[in-house]
């Protein structure tokens, strides 16, 4: 277990506006809804969090377990630079072995992968751990919590948040969620808010795996706040 680091990832769009985007950027957003008539490009904008190209990484939330405890943290900032390099720096000087594992729930379709296009666009070679292009799954030492829960069904997505309300596990929300991320990190500056709300997904992403796992746990008692 000690040699897992669970994380989860903040992101927001690059301009908070679509009409704040360069010619160039909106040309190039609106292409990519050509095909998409139930909703304008601009309307469309409101999901550009989610793109790699469009978006940034704000906050990385981090927990391992370490002599018993659970140890948790977060790289935020307004710099994405600094904090892909604090990551990566992390990565290479703590998790760097074969025997090292990544987890984040849905983590092989959106965390590990916009990960690495943001630490490509910023100039940032990636750690042995990133470097998943080509590679078969079975080579990729990752863990996905819902692959998990998949058991090999395609059919659609579940929720960290599904997951844990399945599994009898206390929900980590309050008045904060993912669709409110861009409106917090622009509008109110709150960053520290980002990243409570952030450490508290990585609590219950290692309370979700320790079920697949059949143990129980990080206990309140256990986690040590860095």
């Amino acid at each position: 277990m000690e040699k897992i680091l669970f994380l989860d990832i903040e992101t927001a769009p690059l301009v908070y506006h679509y009409n704040e985007l360069t010619d160039t950027a909106k040309e190039l957003w609106d292409k990519k809804w050509l095909y998409n008539k139930e909703q304008s490009p601009e309307l469309q904008y409101q999901k550009a969090g989610i793109y790699a190209e469009f978006a940034k990484v704000i906050c990385i939330g981090l927990g391992y377990y370490n002599a018993g405890k659970f140890r948790i943290k977060c790289i935020s900032g307004e710099n994405e630079k600094e904090v892909l390099l604090q990551f990566v720096e992390l990565l290479k000087t703590h998790f760097n072995s074969p025997s090292h594992q990544l987890c984040a729930h849905n983590g092989k379709e959106f965390d590990f992968p916009f990960l690495c296009r943001r630490a490509l666009i910023n100039g940032i070679a990636l750690p042995e751990s990133l470097k998943i292009q080509g590679k078969k799954p079975w080579e990729i030492n990752h863990i996905d919590t819902m692959e998990m829960w998949k058991f090999g069904d395609y059919k659609n997505y579940t929720s960290l948040d599904l997951l844990a309300h399945v599994f009898g596990i206390p929900s980590p929300k309050d008045e904060m969620d993912g669709s409110k991320v861009a409106k917090v990190f622009y509008e109110e500056k709150g960053l520290d808010k980002i990243a409570a709300y952030c450490k508290k997904d990585v609590i219950t992403l290692a309370r979700v795996f320790n079920r697949f796992s059949g143990t129980s746990g990080p206990e309140e008692k256990d986690i040590i706040y860095t």
